[in-house]
């Protein structure tokens, strides 16, 4: 059985923080929040990390990032750019049509999946989801189980940013198992209640104790065939209404809701007790370094990572 893999969605890096430069310096030896991902997932058993980056952010990302781990950590670049994997005549219709946005997270592990050849989990690059988790995930995906593809959830009011809205994948759990995701990509927390606003001006409320994806998956390898359809299916819609789909993006929570649906996996939930934090805004920056100094006088990371 080989080692599990770690898959870093890393090609957003920047977009609403305000830049590669500024994601720097969380921990005192300038690490970001991916090198304790990466740390952690070391620890448990993660034997190859895959980055998700753009061409763009190439030279950042190895100066600010591979230049600390890349000597002790076995990885491989992926590229998602906007004409990845994307057909001449689609990609063609959605620059005239002035589409800027990114094709979502079922896209970018799409562009990596000739570097995918054993179980692996998929996570955000400006994420911090902790010792535990890794430890749960690297646990199920070396096990005889490691087919079944796996969550591990956190809770909602555990996972909001005080600086604006958030998106989340909702999730509804079923005796262990994953009943459906609903992306819900307008989330806030106002005078004490926690609501989605859609984009049709409609508003959901929403328990703190919800359990929620902060895109921590983990699956085995023959999964990527059925993400490959999904996304042509995504791709055959967009083409059919350029305009009104502009703003579309193909999200791996949406995909799972599907194949959930449709019958095509079971999807294990995986309870891990873990603390997440992250830097969506740069303002959550000063939370992070706290937080991180705290864990490390605590003895959970080490002075010095690399």
């Amino acid at each position: 059985m080989k080692a599990p893999i770690l898959v870093v969605l890393a090609a957003g890096m920047g977009s609403r923080y305000g830049g590669l430069k500024q994601m720097d310096k969380i921990g005192k030896n300038g690490e970001v929040l991916l090198d304790f991902s990466v740390y952690d997932a070391v620890q448990s058993g993660f034997e190859k990390i895959v980055f998700i980056i753009r061409h763009d952010i190439e030279k950042d990302f190895t100066e600010q990032v591979l230049s600390r781990i890349g000597s002790k950590v076995k990885y491989e670049l992926a590229f998602q750019d906007m004409d990845s994997l994307i057909p001449p005549d689609i990609f063609r219709a959605a620059q005239e049509a002035g589409r800027t946005k990114p094709w979502g997270t079922g896209h970018a592990l799409l562009c990596a999946a000739d570097k995918i050849d054993a179980p692996f989990t998929v996570i955000n690059a400006d994420d911090f989801y902790g010792r535990e988790a890794f430890a749960v995930m690297g646990k199920h995906l070396r096990s005889p189980d490691c087919e079944t593809p796996s969550i591990v959830p956190y809770l909602l009011e555990k996972t909001l940013s005080l600086q604006g809205t958030v998106a989340r994948g909702v999730c509804e759990v079923d005796n262990g198992y994953l009943a459906g995701v609903d992306e819900l990509t307008s989330i806030e927390k106002k005078d004490g209640r926690i609501f989605n606003t859609a984009p049709d001006g409609s508003v959901r409320s929403l328990l703190p104790e919800t359990p929620v994806s902060m895109n921590f998956w983990g699956f085995p390898p023959s999964i990527l065939p059925e993400f490959q359809k999904y996304f042509n299916d995504f791709l055959e819609t967009f083409s059919a209404d350029v305009k009104g789909q502009i703003k579309s993006e193909c999200f791996i929570p949406k995909a799972v809701d599907y194949f959930i649906k449709k019958g095509i996996i079971k999807v294990k939930v995986l309870p891990a007790n873990s603390t997440w934090f992250g830097v969506t805004y740069k303002e959550d920056r000063e939370t992070a370094i706290k937080k991180i100094e705290e864990m490390t006088a605590d003895g959970i990371y080490p002075p010095t990572l690399w």
